[in-house]
């Protein structure tokens, strides 16, 4: 268990693509979401939907199916500066969450309200607790409906999505098209379809 530093109450801990968490400080938070180079950044990798449906990440992705968003490059053998997507969208609407972490059971995290992990829509996201999440999770998993029932799992689900999202747009597609394809992608992997 990491030793917690002394100044942890600034800290929030980021989990991308490794065992431990690494700790981001509040201010180098702050100095990211004000900077509008790498805001804009950050905007260029998502698709925005009509009547506030899932925001769709179309950049890099996790193996939990989470955005993964390079807001900066730090020095170090970590990929610190490489953030989850929805945590860097929900404090871009709502600021800094002075303390976010994995590692308890009462730990907040950011919980998706819609399920789908490459969701980056700020109003579709809470905060909640490790343990509250995990109980949902499994609540909601068993529904053959849910994005969390996809038989791709939540990295092949967002992969599938963000993939739809760029093949419209590359086709010129309207707005109905690229909806109509991302609905397409969401069906594909649901339990039911392969019957």
């Amino acid at each position: 268990m990491p030793v917690p530093s002394p100044h942890a109450e600034d800290e929030q801990l980021a989990l991308i693509g490794q065992p431990q968490p690494v700790r981001v400080p509040a201010r180098l938070w702050r100095s990211w979401l004000t900077e509008p180079t790498i805001v804009a950044r950050f905007e260029a990798k998502i698709y925005r939907r009509a009547d506030e449906l899932c925001t769709v990440w179309t950049g890099s992705v996790s193996s939990t199916g989470h955005g993964s968003f390079r807001a900066a490059s730090l020095p170090g053998t970590s990929r610190r500066g490489t953030v989850p997507a929805h945590l860097f969208a929900y404090q871009l609407e709502y600021g800094v969450i002075p303390r976010l972490g994995w590692s308890g059971a009462d730990d907040a995290v950011l919980c998706h309200q819609c399920d789908f992990a490459g969701c980056v829509n700020p109003h579709h996201m809470r905060l909640g607790t490790n343990a509250v999440n995990r109980t949902e999770y499994y609540l909601r998993r068993r529904n053959l409906a849910s994005p969390l029932a996809d038989i791709r799992g939540p990295a092949g689900r967002t992969r599938a999505v963000a993939a739809a999202v760029r093949a419209g747009l590359a086709n010129g597609d309207e707005s109905d098209g690229i909806e109509l394809r991302i609905r397409r992608a969401e069906a594909a992997g649901l339990p039911l379809t392969l019957w």
